[in-house]
């Protein structure tokens, strides 16, 4: 038996990245990867309100082929995308309801918080209203994403002991990153008891095609092992984490998954050094040295997302995925209301507050050239 009384297996399906056929879902692959899936003993789906069409998918591929008592249904509320009211925030767990056809969903998420985000889950009395779900039987776990600080993580978790579980961002490769902060985090999360799901454990796919030197350092020491299969593995060898979400896109993902996972027990202590030893690979690549401490963004008459545009240049630098790399820099800069690299005026400010004493204006320059254009 797991924690919470549930009996999960350390591999969960994520379902955000469905596969893909004419610009829609493939619901028929989806079938045949939830059925191997289930069949390797596996029983925990991870869907959202805000993944387009994936609860309408997994209602097809899972709730109308299976007992209800054969799977475990995970959905999420994001009460920051376009609710005004809270009325419209509690109308995306009826959408849910109705998209999935579950009856119930055994775990219930309130939706990525952190930083500007989470004061609409306070605004809107969600914590309260979450509770409520659940005595009405319509909810058995609740609990939340994150994406943030370990010191907001604590903040809420003290201010919210209701919470039964928190879904992390950890992998290997953040596990000591300024910015994600994965390693501290957990601590947290166990210094207050919180069983945790562990999403991204291979960052998005990048660590599938980490740099060249961190593959020769996995494939050295298991040649017929994947890649990803050891950023898997790491999240899962953690203490505390109930299940590790793979968000698997094709039928030859879910295989490879299941391959390691089924009867996973646990990493040796010689494993653990291979990762250790892929970090450090990781560690001598030459990256931006900014911790994301902001005093920059204090100065800059502009409001550019400095750091943000940092981070996501280290990630075109790490793995070589520009369209990823991009996208990190739509979401730490422009959703966040900052303005693109490219709009620095050069007035050296930012350059005399920052503690890493890193060359500001160049390096914005080398992300205009380099990451935008």
């Amino acid at each position: 038996m797991g924690y919470l009384g549930e009996e999960i297996g350390k591999l969960g399906f994520g379902l955000m990245r469905l596969p893909q056929k004419d610009g829609a879902i493939d619901v028929e692959q989806v079938k045949e990867m939830v059925d191997l899936f289930l069949e390797a003993g596996f029983t925990y789906f991870d869907t959202a309100w805000a993944y387009a069409g994936s609860e309408d998918a997994i209602r097809q591929a899972l709730v109308e082929r299976y007992p209800r008592e054969r799977y475990q249904l995970a959905t999420k509320n994001a009460a920051w995308i376009n609710c005004k009211t809270k009325e419209e925030a509690y109308a995306q767990f009826d959408t849910s309801l109705a998209q999935t056809g579950a009856g119930y969903f055994d775990f219930y998420l309130l939706h990525n918080l952190g930083e500007a985000r989470s004061h609409y889950f306070d605004d809107f009395d969600m914590w309260n209203w979450v509770q409520e779900k659940k005595r009405a039987g319509l909810v058995r776990h609740i609990g939340f994403s994150f994406h943030s600080t370990p010191e907001e993580l604590e903040e809420i978790l003290k201010a919210h002991p209701e919470m039964e579980f928190v879904q992390l961002q950890v992998n290997y490769a953040d596990w000591e990153n300024p910015q994600v902060q994965s390693r501290r985090c957990v601590e947290v999360a166990r210094r207050y008891g919180k069983p945790i799901i562990v999403m991204e454990p291979v960052k998005g796919g990048m660590l599938a095609t980490p740099p060249d030197s961190v593959v020769r350092v996995l494939k050295e020491a298991e040649p017929d092992s994947s890649v990803a299969s050891w950023a898997v593995r790491f999240a899962a060898d953690l203490e505390g984490v109930i299940t590790v979400l793979s968000g698997m896109s094709n039928v030859e993902q879910m295989r490879d998954n299941l391959s390691y996972m089924k009867g996973f027990t646990g990493f040796t202590d010689s494993q653990r050094q291979v990762i250790e030893r892929a970090r450090e690979e990781l560690a001598k690549i030459p990256l931006i040295p900014c911790t994301s401490c902001n005093y920059c963004a204090k100065v800059c008459p502009m409001n550019i997302g400095i750091s943000g545009s940092f981070t996501a240049m280290n990630y075109l630098t790490l793995y070589g995925d520009k369209g990823m790399a991009k996208g990190q820099e739509g979401w730490l800069v422009g959703s966040h209301g900052l303005k693109s690299a490219d709009q620095c005026v050069k007035c050296g400010r930012c350059e005399q507050a920052c503690p890493q004493h890193i060359a500001i204006r160049d390096t914005l320059e080398k992300v205009s050239e380099e990451l935008l254009k």
